[in-house]
């Protein structure tokens, strides 16, 4: 297109009726958003860096396969959760199994593998051999009563914030059932395992801290007990494999929000936004895109660094702190790889949780979540291969130290961060051949992947993921609802609560939805 048909295209665009809200980033919790707001008849736009949609949760290709960016197992499909009201309500073509096992620990001296059902997950590691069998069911009673009180909050939307009236009044009925987690807030989770004797059994133990790790990205010893307890309830709570990979759930997201009126605009970088009298202007390199409101699916920094100087100097005060508490978290390094499975490897997704040294921390390749695509997951992978994702946790505060003498020292051939990655990644390799060698045999492809690959693929600053560890404290319940740090501009995704993970950053997603839609009232456009 000729320059000056461009300018009159952007001219035509910029001219339009505004949108009733444009959505930056196709991760979850923007497609939860824009899909809320679509359904509602509001005219809604999304605009994706990236050439496809899932942001952390995504799946993309590389060398003719197709790779699970980070997140490979999610919860949220059992009957009446939200991905499976959006399977139903808009007949999404997303095929889901439940695995069984759901995951298997493998650790020195400890192979146990979690059955899909709950009792029969108690059960076996109750009757396990030297297991504190009465503390074990102990515990997980106790468990199991915080567990089904915060995640009947998910499965309802309506009871998360920010609230009406209406909504307080449920939630005052429900008191009693909030009196247990009262008594835990502010104490570490690892005090309930002591409190039930059950804190040094070490299957038990390295099982919770590694479930810890990859739900609220902290330990036991650092983790806030109600959102931890609640977390071990993980692998029981409409837990699935999606078929394909959840780039199959996300693109047809898209889908859906298309066919409801919506536009989904991939490849579209947002280079700035600017509020003026009431109206949003979005720049991309594609042209201006104006409306009301925008959601705004990417961490706060990158939102800082998107809005105008005077925009931005109005949001410092809410998003400011937000990217302090991101910047205590974690990077993600990667092995990507293609294997032929092991003979008498039956057709099914595997997902392994590997601890090399469950005395050490559970980051820097000691700890690996380690996911199999299965022999039903069309696409992934040539006939006879399978692909594999490998992802284990990096200090984000580490690695700008690293970086800032790399800084220093431009010169110095291998910098302290490529070395550091290198050694990263040899650890994970060990894991593997100590613990899943059977698969390496038949390995054909390899792509590793430091926190600057994984933010090319996911969109995500510095590679940053999970959200803000929930560490205990009070911090932890200090922002307990939709971020809205200009009029009509919103932040979502995993930093934002209920955050951390595709479930929760989604149902984030629905909640500003529903917000917008309240105050457009009859002023939105209708299909």
């Amino acid at each position: 297109m000729a320059p000056r048909e461009l300018q009159h295209k952007r001219d035509r665009d910029e001219a339009r009726e505004p949108f009733d809200a444009v959505v930056v980033g196709a991760g979850f919790g923007g497609l939860g958003a824009a899909l809320t707001l679509a359904e509602r008849g509001a005219r809604v736009c999304v605009l994706e860096t990236l050439t496809y949609a899932g942001g952390c949760a995504s799946t993309f290709r590389r060398g003719g396969y197709r790779f699970e960016a980070g997140a490979t197992l999610f919860s949220g499909f059992d009957d009446g959760q939200l991905f499976a009201r959006w399977i139903r309500d808009h007949r999404l073509d997303v095929v889901t199994e439940t695995l069984d096992p759901t995951v298997e620990l493998r650790a020195p001296g400890v192979a146990f593998d979690v059955p899909s059902d709950r009792d029969a997950f108690v059960t076996k590691l109750a009757t396990l051999p030297g297991a504190p069998e009465a503390g074990i069911r102990a515990f997980f009673a106790e468990q199991a009563t915080v567990a089904d009180v915060l995640w009947e909050v998910l499965d309802d939307p309506s009871l998360l914030p920010p609230f009406t009236p209406a909504m307080l009044a449920r939630h005052a009925l429900r008191a009693n059932r909030y009196v247990p987690l009262a008594r835990l807030v502010g104490r570490p989770a690892l005090d309930v395992l002591k409190a039930h004797g059950v804190d040094s059994f070490p299957p038990l133990r390295t099982l919770l801290d590694a479930v810890a790790q990859i739900t609220i990205q902290c330990p036991l010893a650092e983790a806030e007990a109600p959102f931890a307890l609640a977390t071990m309830d993980y692998y029981f709570r409409g837990t699935r494999h999606v078929r394909g990979g959840i780039g199959i759930l996300a693109n047809a997201l898209v889908t859906a929000i298309r066919n409801l009126g919506g536009e989904v605009r991939f490849a579209t970088a947002v280079r700035r936004i600017e509020r003026s009298a009431g109206v949003y202007r979005v720049e991309t390199r594609r042209g201006v895109v104006t409306s009301t409101h925008v959601v705004a699916n990417v961490l706060p920094a990158a939102l800082s660094h998107l809005l105008a100087p005077h925009d931005a100097a109005a949001a410092h005060d809410a998003l400011a702190p937000i990217a302090r508490d991101v910047d205590r978290g974690w990077g993600a390094c990667m092995l990507y790889l293609v294997v032929a499975p092991p003979n008498g490897e039956g057709r099914a997704p595997r997902h392994l949780e590997i601890v090399q040294d469950p005395s050490r921390p559970f980051v820097e390749g000691n700890h690996l979540f380690c996911s199999i695509s299965g022999e039903d997951d069309v696409g992934r992978a040539p006939p006879g291969l399978r692909t594999m994702t490998v992802s284990t946790h990096v200090s984000l505060a580490k690695l700008r130290a690293l970086a800032a003498g790399d800084a220093v020292n431009p010169s110095e051939r291998n910098t302290a961060t490529a070395d550091f990655i290198a050694g990263v990644q040899a650890t994970m390799r060990r894991g593997l051949e100590a613990f899943a060698e059977p698969w390496l045999y038949g390995k054909t492809f390899e792509m590793t992947a430091s926190p600057r690959t994984f933010a090319r693929f996911t969109g995500r600053p510095h590679g940053a993921v999970g959200g803000i560890p929930r560490r205990v404290g009070l911090h932890a319940y200090a922002r307990l609802g939709p971020v809205e740090p200009r009029p009509g501009l919103f932040l979502v995704g995993d930093s934002v609560f209920p955050g951390q993970s595709t479930l929760a950053t989604a149902l984030g997603g629905v909640k500003v939805g529903e917000q917008i839609a309240r105050r457009l009232g009859g002023r939105a456009s209708r299909r």
